[in-house]
């Protein structure tokens, strides 16, 4: 293959920066969101969020005050919504780290224009799952004993055999390496704001966060190296994570629970849902801030086949799970598969199966990929099937025991739905003040990327006789 043709290729696709952007074009299009005046519809969002959040302060400080009984747990099913939901969010947080890592260790240039909102959509779902551990335990005040410090309170705490300080320990690593991953990229973005801002306090807080950073050819090539060294750190944690997770239910002796194709089965999921809620975020923000020359069609085209290979892979999940309940002979493990389809909930595992192996089929249409219309409703239908997929498997299981005379269904109360909205309200709280306070693309990275695009034409022209 000559050189010309090796190079073919690259032009042919459609780039990921679209409108002839130049270097200063980039920075005035993303910078001008910071300093503008919050809109209307800024607002609205805010103001929506913000009452769901308050909603969840509620909810949570009547558990703290009232107790653990106010939600609908029972004896059977000891854990519920708030189990699940500190499971979802804990799956959300996994696109982040996927693409800001495993995507630049593998050279795939199309997240740069979406890395730096997932990596924050990570640290806020990391904020909104770390929560419900600490009202979980039914006294919250007292969660500093999950902290293995030199103590007087014997061997009991923390006892290390608890799934519960596996999850401690889960996601205080995670959020530490995702909050350093994002910190650092924001470096070069935040020194080129405090480049273009006035005088007063704004200057010095981005002069302060930018470290001194001065653009020199010795400062990109340490960071660099630095971000690679990150990236190669937090790849496993987004295999780790949510793998550990999955140990909080497979090594139980529950019907449904202990299966050893959870930990592969549970990061799919997590990164199916991960870049779902990605895309949910990512179509509003083109769409509200004008963003549609750097979130392109390409950037959605490749997410939407990121989500439908994952589906692939939750499906043969579901699969091998029923296989598996069949060929092992296990009445139990039968029963409990017989009752997720035709016991009196069979409903949330006809939710679970549509939204997550039905739904997504649709994305194989290049027609359905090209209207972002149907990739919205469609992401968030799989957000939603996300969720009814960890109830059915922790509640579904939880509800009928080996015991018949102690099976039970469970009933939901206000405050469990409270929990659930409220956790949604910190979410998109979070997001929005992040949108209006950093830049939300990564301008660093676009404009490498124009200089590469760049690069690479000046390169054809050149070859071209």
């Amino acid at each position: 293959m000559s050189e010309k043709e090796a190079v073919m290729p690259i032009i042919l696709e459609k780039p990921l920066v679209g409108g002839n952007k130049t270097i200063g074009q980039v920075t005035r299009d993303v910078a001008r969101h910071l300093t503008a005046k919050p809109t209307g519809l800024w607002w609205f969002g805010f103001s929506l969020s913000f009452c769901a959040l308050l909603l969840g302060v509620y909810s949570f400080s009547y558990i703290a005050m009232v107790g653990i009984g106010s939600v609908g747990l029972t004896k059977t099913v000891g854990w519920g919504f708030m189990i699940t939901t500190f499971v979802f969010w804990v799956g959300i947080g996994h696109a982040g780290t996927l693409i800001s890592a495993i995507l630049l260790l593998l050279r795939q240039r199309w997240r740069t224009a979406i890395n730096r909102s997932a990596e924050a959509m990570t640290l806020f779902a990391l904020c909104c799952a770390g929560i419900f551990p600490v009202f979980h335990m039914g006294r919250p005040w007292f969660a500093f004993w999950l902290v293995p410090y030199p103590n007087s309170r014997g061997p009991v705490w923390p006892n290390f055999r608890s799934a519960l300080l596996w999850d401690m320990f889960a996601i205080s690593t995670y959020f530490i390496i995702s909050l350093v991953f994002w910190y650092l990229g924001l470096i070069p973005d935040l020194a080129t704001l405090r480049d273009k801002a006035g005088k007063g306090l704004k200057k010095t807080l981005y002069g302060v966060f930018s470290l001194g950073w001065n653009g020199s050819a010795r400062a990109w090539n340490r960071y660099e190296l630095v971000y690679l060294m990150l990236a190669g750190l937090a790849t496993p944690l987004v295999l780790s994570v949510h793998s550990l997770v999955s140990c909080d239910f497979a090594t139980s002796l529950i019907p449904g629970w202990h299966a050893t194709i959870f930990p592969p089965y549970f990061v799919a999921g997590a990164i199916f849902s991960g870049f779902a809620m990605v895309l949910t975020l990512m179509l509003i923000a083109r769409k509200t801030m004008n963003l549609e020359d750097y979130i392109t069609q390409r950037h959605i085209n490749s997410m939407c086949k990121v989500i439908v290979v994952t589906s692939s892979l939750v499906g043969l999940s579901y699969l091998i799970e029923i296989f598996m309940a069949w060929y092992s002979g296990d009445r139990y493990e039968q029963i409990s598969f017989l009752n997720r389809f035709f016991g009196p909930n069979g409903w949330r595992a006809g939710i679970m199966y549509g939204c997550n192996m039905g739904i997504p089929l649709l994305l194989w249409s290049g027609k359905v990929r090209s209207s972002n219309l149907a990739v919205f409703v469609i992401s968030i239908f799989i957000n939603i099937g996300m969720w009814f997929e960890r109830f059915v498997i922790i509640v579904g299981s939880l509800e009928r025991d080996f015991l018949p005379s102690s099976w039970t269904n469970y009933h939901m109360t206000v405050i469990d739905v409270g929990l659930l909205v409220g956790s949604f309200g910190l979410f998109f709280t979070l997001f929005m003040i992040f949108c209006k306070v950093l830049p939300v693309i990564a301008m660093a990275e676009i404009k490498h990327e124009i200089a590469h695009e760049a690069a690479v034409a000046l390169a054809l022209k050149e070859k071209t006789p």
